[in-house]
């Protein structure tokens, strides 16, 4: 597990530089997951290390494969300097704990909701799991366990997730494209969805 973490850490560092914080969170029952924060300019990024460190389990599966099974960590992007984002620690503490705790598998196109503003006065209580692949490559680990993944979180307004339980991620997404829609402002407003 420790070996895990430490090559993670490793591809949060190679992709992101250096952690500026971090903070960490341990549920009754669970293993220790830490929240790390990358300054880039006026984006901030904060990437889960520890939800990886254990396969996820279908949680109708008779036993857990302490090996085989989907790894993932969680990266959530914002604009820096609007509003303190930094309380968004444990909410993502959570939303990475939730495999361990729930028996979740996190994959794209999921929702995950916190049931509170992500931060202070956030208009987001929810977010939307996205590919893996584009900020931070996936990590290859020693066969026969699977590759780690660092899923992008896009925040949700209330109406928003409610209307991607209707039409789907794909709609949702489409929907924020066409109308310009900047999923790193902390303080946007929902995008129109009639």
């Amino acid at each position: 597990m420790a070996d895990v973490l430490a090559l993670v850490e490793a591809r949060l560092r190679g992709g992101l530089g250096e952690a500026d914080a971090r903070a960490a969170v341990t549920f009754l029952g669970t293993d220790r997951i830490e929240v790390l924060r990358f300054t880039d300019g006026d984006v901030v990024r904060y990437a889960t290390l520890g939800m990886s460190a254990q396969p996820m389990t279908d949680p109708t599966a008779a036993l857990a494969d302490p090996v085989r099974g989907p790894r993932a960590e969680l990266v959530l992007s914002v604009r820096g300097g609007l509003v303190d984002t930094d309380k968004v620690l444990r909410p993502l503490a959570v939303l990475a704990a939730s495999p361990q705790v729930e028996g979740l598998v996190v994959a794209p196109g999921a929702s995950l909701d916190v049931g509170e503003p992500l931060w202070p006065g956030a208009p987001f209580t929810s977010v939307l799991v996205a590919e893996s692949g584009g900020l931070i490559e996936d990590l290859e680990l020693d066969e026969p366990m699977d590759p780690v993944r660092f899923l992008p979180l896009l925040p949700m307004t209330p109406n928003e997730a409610a209307w991607k339980r209707v039409h789907g991620a794909a709609a949702l997404q489409e929907r924020w494209l066409s109308s310009g829609t900047d999923l790193r402002d902390p303080l946007r407003k929902s995008v129109p969805l009639d």
